[in-house]
């Protein structure tokens, strides 16, 4: 899920931005201290929108950086459990698929990327047995988080398709138009008449 956080923290300015405007000295400090930022708290820091306040500075004897206390925006993504994605297969392996989801990859579990019986093909493709269905890299898919764990630096996030309306995009596509099709017939059905029989 995709959040806008107001952030308030002093801002460790180097000495190297000390030419800058004091309010543009702290929006490039905050772009370097925050690019490929991960919280478990506020989750994973995708860019600084704003910056709303700069107080005064203050300097640590020893430390050669001002410190602003400083009131800013951040946009972030926190993954969440049932929560839908997006994504792009990244790499297919012989236990699954890494899915690139934007900000962070998830990994779904070759038992989850389709309601089939699935094998890892010597092509580096995952196969459905029955369905004839093919997982392969650069497929766009919509995937729906269902495992979550923080051990590490970054959370690993567990994925499904073995759900209806998800999957590769192609196959979701194909469910609709089989589905289309069927209520139109079922329509077609219900329109005609019943023969009426004839008495004896």
């Amino acid at each position: 899920m995709f959040y806008i956080i107001d952030v308030e923290d002093y801002v460790r300015v180097e000495p190297k931005l000390f030419g800058l405007k004091t309010s543009d000295a702290v929006a490039q400090q905050l772009q370097e201290t925050y690019s490929d930022y991960h919280d478990k708290e506020i989750g994973e820091v995708i860019g600084v929108i704003s910056v709303l306040e700069v107080g005064d500075g203050i300097i640590i004897p020893g430390d050669g950086a001002a410190y602003y206390n400083s009131r800013f925006k951040l946009i972030v993504w926190k993954p969440e459990l049932q929560e839908l994605c997006f994504g792009i297969v990244d790499e297919i392996t012989n236990f699954g698929a890494f899915i690139n989801l934007g900000v962070m990859k998830g990994m779904i579990h070759i038992s989850q990327t389709m309601d089939d019986y699935v094998s890892f093909s010597t092509s580096g493709s995952l196969l459905g047995k029955d369905s004839k269905k093919i997982l392969k890299k650069n497929d766009a898919c919509l995937a729906r988080i269902v495992a979550l764990s923080y051990k590490g630096d970054y959370p690993k996030i567990g994925l499904t398709m073995r759900q209806p309306g998800l999957g590769k995009i192609d196959w979701i596509k194909e469910e609709k138009k089989k589905a289309k099709k069927s209520i139109k017939i079922a329509k077609e059905k219900s329109k005609e008449k019943p023969k009426k029989e004839k008495k004896k």
